[in-house]
């Protein structure tokens, strides 16, 4: 039976990890998250798990060579994610540096290694969506959670490290358990609320002429989708490198909100809203992955229409919960 480190196992993305881990009959799991005084340590109690480690403790542990190395897998998703972070030396050592020695302590093992690099790596979208290794260099995130991200990319492809380990260039993820994102949290969680409260739901304007208000693009990925492709990376598929985990198919802020209005069985009431100031420079109008490279290392799953993603995030979670 494999033995798996998860880190930001009590987040978003590692929730739905360790929870599939556990369906397939994988429980001896040490988790590593730092708490804080959000509420995402109720996500702790949905899951089965060996032991948890606060993140600076596992950090001092693996830096100091005093935690075993006969584990099968580190999925690494511990990371500050906030794209309005403007604390820049916090997010270089939480996103690049904890990476950096946790990536070098399983190299020393042999343990998997495959970590949540970010879409947010692309910037404004203009040299395209490509994950090809010979063009990561060009890209220049718009924000300092995406230069995080790709100060890591960088260092593990100058190094060599991606014939080793896999590194999933996440894009807009979204489904249960991510109520403890505040403002991270995806248009569908902040959509269905809107719409439990006011009967309406709320979409920044556009300020380019090519898109309507509402008509900016997302490369949305229902989250069950993208931990689908990480567990594959961590116990099956033994390709390595770095990959775009997104469905190849863009679709728009108004597609989110009609979806979500459906799953609901509410008839849409849509208006649109001035966007921040602080926002208007560093927002993306269009992301899509180029999933080529994906789909060649041999991952050959159907993803899910955003609409079914929505329906089962909304029916099944949202409307649940009490």
């Amino acid at each position: 039976m494999s033995k798996i480190i998860v880190t930001g196992a009590a987040g978003f993305i590692g929730t739905n990890v360790v929870r599939s881990l556990n369906e397939q009959g994988i429980d001896d799991i040490v988790i590593v998250d730092e708490l804080g005084s959000d509420e995402k340590w109720r996500n702790l109690t949905t899951l089965r798990y060996a032991e948890f480690l606060d993140l600076q403790d596992f950090r001092n542990l693996i830096l100091h060579n005093e935690f075993s190395g006969e584990y099968d897998a580190v999925i690494h998703l511990g990371a500050c994610s906030s794209t309005t972070e403007t604390d820049a030396d916090y997010l270089a050592d939480n996103n690049y540096q904890y990476s950096r020695d946790l990536c070098l302590w399983c190299l020393d093992y042999g343990i998997r290694f495959v970590y949540a690099s970010s879409a947010a790596t692309y910037g404004n979208g203009s040299l395209g969506y490509s994950d090809d290794d010979s063009k990561t260099a060009n890209y220049i995130p718009l924000n300092m959670y995406g230069y995080s991200k790709q100060m890591f990319d960088m260092w593990v492809l100058r190094n060599g490290f991606f014939d080793q380990i896999v590194g999933l260039k996440y894009f807009n993820v979204f489904g249960p358990f991510e109520g403890h994102k505040g403002d991270m949290r995806s248009v569908v969680h902040k959509a269905f609320h809107q719409i439990q409260e006011t009967g309406k739901v709320s979409l920044f304007k556009s300020y380019k002429s090519e898109y309507e208000d509402g008509g900016q693009v997302r490369d949305f990925i229902y989250v069950k989708d993208a931990v689908d492709v990480t567990i594959d990376f961590a116990l099956n598929n033994k390709n390595s490198g770095l990959f775009n985990c997104g469905t190849g198919s863009s679709r728009s802020w108004l597609d989110l909100a009609n979806a979500t209005f459906a799953a609901m069985g509410i008839k849409p009431n849509i208006d649109f809203i001035e966007m921040p100031e602080h926002l208007k420079g560093k927002y993306q109008y269009h992301t899509e992955a180029d999933p080529a490279k994906l789909r060649a290392a041999g991952y050959d799953k159907p993803f899910t229409s955003l609409e079914d993603g929505i329906r089962d995030y909304v029916q099944n979670y949202l409307m649940e919960q009490k």
